[in-house]
């Protein structure tokens, strides 16, 4: 079902036969249905009542002010991919999106698809931790990524999927990537020194793996939120699993390093069972 144009809008750009950005009652539109750019200029009126398939607002001001410098430099029809990739995550997700990614997608295809004409890909170091974490986003992103491919004729690899993948965990969750990213930077280190401590490769596609993800994000998620669990196991699980009881108290100290945050007994307890089961997988 289509969404219908309120009240009359000025275009303001036409980024191709698909994208307006219009003024309605002083605020900035984003419009998106099939040939509705076609013909238009800017200046001409969009009368109320037209059917179109995605609305799209920026209330904010400085997000309006970042995405009007956007277009100052910005290649129109990057813009218009943009938007459509845009409309594309609204639908699969079927909710609303943070308007930031109006800005923030659209800026990150700008210099990565710079970066691969050049032939300067940047390894995500983060991929493996993205796509475990956020399989629905990177999904998401794949065909994100096809889209891009098909349009600009460059080939998208699984890194910069899972930056844009980033970009819609983000747009789900009020713009929040720098905590997304600050959990996947911690989690990482964790495995890496679990990794070295234990003399052992974790395999990054098991689901082993994926659960000790998942509880190292839940875990930032309590602590930082100060919602504390509570573990009755402790003394069974100090002394059952010893070893992996001192490492998880290793591991404790590098989240309280990097996040300056506690990590209480109940937690470290906790930690140790997954990093136990980490061990046993991985000899």
């Amino acid at each position: 079902m289509g969404n219908f144009v309120l009240h009359d809008c000025k275009v303001i750009k036409v980024f191709n036969n698909n994208v307006l950005f219009v003024s309605e009652n002083e605020k900035e539109k984003i419009l998106f249905g099939k040939g509705i750019g076609f013909g238009k200029k800017i200046g001409d009126i969009i009368k109320a009542g037209l059917e179109v398939d995605k609305i799209f607002t920026i209330e904010d001001k400085t997000n309006s002010a970042n995405f009007n410098e956007l277009m100052n430099y910005a290649d129109q029809n990057i813009i218009a991919l943009s938007e459509e990739i845009i409309a594309m995550i609204s639908n699969e997700l079927q909710e609303e999106l943070d308007e930031k990614i109006h800005i923030s997608l659209t800026d990150h295809m700008i210099f990565a698809l710079k970066r691969l004409e050049d032939n300067e890909e940047i390894q995500n170091p983060f991929l493996v931790e993205t796509e475990t974490l956020y399989k629905r986003e990177f999904d998401i992103a794949k065909k994100a990524a096809l889209m891009i491919e098909k349009a600009i004729g460059i080939e998208i690899p699984d890194g910069e999927a899972g930056f844009i993948a980033l970009h819609i965990h983000s747009a789900r969750n009020k713009g929040g990537l720098s905590n997304t990213i600050k959990y996947n930077f911690v989690s990482n280190s964790v495995v890496e020194f679990l990794e070295d401590e234990m003399k052992i490769e974790i395999d990054r596609q098991s689901l082993d793996y994926a659960r000790f993800l998942t509880h190292i994000r839940f875990a930032i998620e309590r602590i930082l939120n100060n919602n504390p669990i509570k573990n009755d196991l402790i003394s069974a699980i100090k002394k059952q699993y010893k070893d992996s009881y001192k490492v998880a108290r290793k591991a404790a100290k590098i989240i309280e390093n990097q996040l300056c945050i506690e990590v209480i007994e109940d937690e470290i307890a906790y930690l140790a069972i997954h990093i136990e089961r980490l061990k046993q997988v991985s000899h």
